[in-house]
């Protein structure tokens, strides 16, 4: 029996994207990818591509994104001990000529705070860096912050406990929230409720859970926005869908949705109907692919009973206005 081949790894060139079919360059509703980690997506590119010809994130930035319309992104640092390089490249976009000469115009924005996979690794120390970081001019919100109960990479008495206190000081500074939560309804509703002002904002981040639980978050928080990313377009995912089509078919229909790739992750499965000559799979994902995520949302969104038109332009400019509610940007 043969070994088995590893799979091909395209060349970067396919990196840079084509415009959607949808799209013309230039023109229509601009993204906001309101959900990235920079670092990690650029280490993930390094690491595919040893010998790639970017060697720096504004580099990478600046090529992948020409001509596709990013406005703005979300970048999310939510480690335990906080990465040092984020004041670096933070700093980077504080100037308007920095952010045209090093960004291409691109608007960074920041949120912080400490991922319930780290949990266990939250301090003090943290969590006064974590506060220092709230006042930079670039941070607009709090955040990745929940619990996430399929990994239990920290105790869930844990999770629960570091959630609370980072809510808790959120709430405090009147900083906008960032939630992952993953196989925790129940709790985290409660630690929500019970911490969370009914009129914070919230962005529940890369939905997966029930169209149930979404219904009840959304009815209670009137400023919760529920993050779409690539997974929507995943076969074994059905519950994004469904909450779609639930928005989708209310009497004044409305997406309270952000869309976002949480990159490197989430590669949009539909992506690959527009690349051409291509081998493998991509093996990172990036801000450029919203669109295809929205084509998705606006064909699950036009199968809702009685649902409006939506196409992919009408829903990235619900979008675009929603991330300018939740985060200012």
């Amino acid at each position: 029996m043969g070994k088995n081949k590893k799979a091909a790894l395209p060349d970067e060139v396919h990196l840079v994207l084509p415009s959607h079919p949808e799209r013309t360059p230039g023109s229509g509703p601009a993204i906001v990818d309101t959900h990235t980690h920079l670092v990690s997506t650029f280490s993930s590119y390094r690491s595919k591509y040893r010998s790639g010809k970017h060697e720096t994130i504004h580099d990478f930035i600046r090529e992948l994104y020409k001509d596709h319309s990013v406005e703005a992104i979300v970048d999310v640092w939510c480690e335990a001990p906080v990465r040092k390089v984020w004041r670096e490249i933070a700093d980077s976009a504080l100037t308007e000529e920095d952010r045209e000469r090093k960004w291409g115009r691109l608007e960074y924005w920041f949120v912080m705070g400490v991922h319930p996979h780290e949990a266990k690794l939250y301090t003090d120390e943290v969590e006064k860096e974590i506060v220092d970081a709230m006042s930079h001019p670039r941070c607009v919100g709090w955040g990745e912050i929940g619990l996430d109960f399929h990994y239990d990479n920290s105790p869930r008495d844990v999770q629960r406990s570091v959630f609370a206190r980072q809510l808790q000081r959120a709430v405090g500074l009147g900083k906008p929230l960032t939630i992952h939560t993953r196989e925790a309804e129940e709790d985290t509703e409660r630690i929500l409720k019970e911490h969370v002002p009914k009129d914070h904002k919230i962005h529940i981040h890369c939905y997966t859970d029930s169209p149930e639980w979404a219904t009840r978050m959304l009815d209670h928080f009137p400023n919760l926005y529920i993050g779409i990313t690539g997974v929507i377009t995943y076969s074994t995912n059905l519950n994004t869908s469904a909450v779609i089509r639930n928005m989708a078919r209310l009497p004044s229909p409305s997406l309270r949705i952000l869309l976002e790739t949480d990159a490197p992750f989430m590669t949009p499965s539909n992506l690959y109907g527009t690349l051409k000559n291509v081998r493998g799979k991509l093996p990172l994902s990036h801000s450029a692919m919203i669109p295809w995520t929205a084509e998705f949302v606006a064909t699950v969104a036009n199968g809702a009973e009685g649902a409006e038109q939506w196409d992919t332009e009408r829903v990235m400019s619900e979008a675009r206005e929603n991330a300018r509610r939740m985060y200012s940007v």
